[in-house]
């Protein structure tokens, strides 16, 4: 019985920890925070820029943005981190919705376990995809930021750009669909899937049953 409680328990955790991953790989993907830098001459305006638009924070005026009007205009990793990005939603919804039929809590296909058993395993494999696709541009626009922001070939009095928080929220986002997948993978795989309720187990042996009464009263006779 614990046994059995344990295992639903790590599916929760799993399947939640994956949503959570989830949302924030959307949040990510939409945020314009990905990189950031103060001007030295006016420290009351703070520009950042994301994956789909660049903004503006000033005091007096608050934060105004401008959407980027060309896609083949943007740097290579922002072209390809949007794809990723997108990619990375839709595997998680995606793997949502497979790995949430396969839960034991769902009552639906309750006697098919080898049925929800794969669905588990193919859920947590869509989450590990999901994690790495939004791991990998996440950590391609830090290292291009690094190596823009140490890079001697631009002069000193060019504003760096440096790290913005919508990266930080990325990288826990796709460790977040990792442990998720990994979670759901290791419930379906490494422990006992429980056998059928009662309701189920009884109206199966019926029969059986049956037929070997019938078979014995066959023989008397």
């Amino acid at each position: 019985m614990m046994a059995l409680v344990f295992r639903a328990v790590v599916q929760l955790v799993g399947i939640s920890l994956s949503l959570l991953g989830w949302v924030l790989s959307c949040l990510t993907n939409y945020l314009p925070q990905w990189k950031n830098f103060n001007l030295d001459l006016n420290e009351m305006e703070n520009w950042t820029m994301g994956l789909w638009q660049a903004c503006v924070f000033q005091e007096e005026v608050g934060m105004q943005c401008k959407d980027f009007e060309s896609f083949l205009g943007l740097p290579a990793e922002l072209r390809i981190s949007r794809v990723l990005m997108f990619l990375s939603n839709g595997l998680g919804l995606l793997g949502l919705l497979v790995s949430g039929f396969g839960l034991d809590c769902l009552r639906i296909g309750e006697t098919q376990r080898d049925v929800k058993k794969r669905l588990l395993i193919l859920g947590g494999i869509l989450f590990w995809t999901a994690g790495v696709t939004a791991l990998v541009p996440v950590s391609w626009v830090a290292h291009v930021t690094v190596q823009e922001f140490w890079d001697e070939r631009i002069p000193e009095i060019v504003p760096r750009w440096e790290f913005g928080e919508a990266l930080f929220i990325g990288w826990f986002a796709g460790f977040s669909l990792l442990l998720g997948g990994c979670l759901l993978n290791w419930a379906a795989c490494g422990t006992q899937a429980p056998l059928a309720s009662g309701h189920y187990a009884v109206a199966e042996t019926q029969p059986h049953h049956l037929h070997l009464e019938m078979k014995t009263t066959h023989l008397k006779l």
